[in-house]
């Protein structure tokens, strides 16, 4: 199949999924090699960039989606009637980063590193999206698992996890000091991205 075919086919399967969709699935369903899907994904994304499109190619992991280019969120917005989402609170980020970091993890870890109960805000960052079970630990009680998703990498605009900044050492003062400043510049304010929502502890 010709790489024009396969990012025609591609668009065309992504269009209607509306979704994200595994490369594997759509190499499977054209008969082609999954390297191939994700090199004809590489090309569609850049070609939407340069020509100023209004949508773009998302590559979360070794999954795809077509989305709405962000400079034109505004207009979406407007459009549809969406309300702009609140911001997520300092507690929904301190658990979103240990998740991030650390994964998987139970919420027994979670709470052992923050100190308080996390239930209700692992709850809000389930609904989310956020963040997602992922199996159970093979231990007595056998709890939950969690992980991060592709909305993940979507509100983060970040194809892995790999891309997520390196942590501060955590073994020296000025690192504990770097992730203390990076903590109070996120809950002023100060740092924008695409993170959203406000949920109580």
């Amino acid at each position: 199949m010709e790489l024009n075919e396969i990012i025609a086919s591609m668009e065309a399967i992504l269009f209607a999924a509306g979704d994200v969709v595994p490369a594997a699935r759509i190499a499977q369903v054209l008969g082609v090699e999954t390297q191939a899907v994700l090199d004809a994904a590489a090309v569609l994304a850049q070609s939407l960039l340069e020509q100023g499109r209004g949508i773009r190619l998302l590559r979360l992991e070794d999954n795809l989606q077509l989305c709405s280019a962000p400079e034109y969120s505004q207009a979406v917005i407007r459009a549809l009637e969406q309300r702009r989402p609140p911001r997520l609170s300092s507690a929904a980020l301190e658990v979103l980063a240990i998740v991030a970091y650390f994964q998987p993890v139970t919420r027994a870890y979670i709470d052992q590193i923050r100190g308080v109960d996390s239930s209700y805000t692992v709850g809000v960052l389930i609904e989310r999206g956020l963040i997602e079970p992922a199996g159970k630990l093979e231990v007595p009680g056998r709890p939950t698992l969690y992980k991060t998703g592709s909305v993940f990498l979507r509100t983060m605009d970040i194809q892995s996890l790999d891309e997520l900044p390196t942590l501060p050492n955590m073994d020296t003062d000025e690192g504990i000091i770097a992730l203390q400043n990076k903590i109070e510049a996120l809950q002023a304010g100060e740092l924008e991205g695409q993170i959203s929502f406000s949920e109580a502890e």
